[in-house]
């Protein structure tokens, strides 16, 4: 019969995570936001707890992935740092007007909270060619809200 993981082993499994978590974010480039530092993002349906935790790492895979943040603006939001495209769809990017935000410079950024991030990601943001993203999870939202936060330095990140 197994057994449930001591206070201790959680404690040093916990401890581990954010060593390794620490370790591939220098890797990758990126500061380090540590899990007591994690941010929550509001649902758009209801679910039970309310609020998710995010995930850095994941959402950071979603922005460079699935969610195809990165065409617009940049890897690993590094604006000037796009990806390889079509030609027609880098020529459609760069027509954009306006053109997509530097996502790591806050100052330029029109969207000051992780509501109205929210309702940009899920619907679009009127007035610019940011197109609704309706295949992400609440999980997945929560995730790149989080990463959001890390690459532009937000010492808040639950706003």
């Amino acid at each position: 019969m197994g057994h449930a993981p001591s206070r201790i082993s959680l404690n040093l499994l916990a401890k581990l995570t954010t060593s390794l978590s620490l370790l591939v974010a220098s890797w990758l480039g990126l500061d380090f936001v540590p899990p007591s530092h994690y941010t929550w993002a509001e649902s758009m349906t209801s679910q039970p707890t309310g609020t998710l935790k995010g995930n850095i790492m994941r959402g950071r895979e979603i922005f460079n992935g699935k969610g195809v943040c990165y065409y617009c603006h940049g890897i690993d939001g590094y604006i000037g740092r796009r990806p390889r495209s079509e030609a027609d769809t880098a020529a459609l990017i760069s027509k954009l007007n306006p053109p997509p935000p530097d996502l790591r410079n806050p100052e330029t950024l029109r969207l000051k909270t992780n509501k109205e991030r929210t309702r940009a990601i899920r619907e679009g943001h009127p007035g610019t060619g940011m197109f609704p993203d309706t295949t992400m999870t609440d999980q997945d939202l929560a995730d790149t809200l989080l990463y959001l936060a890390l690459i532009r330095k937000d010492p808040h990140p639950e706003q």
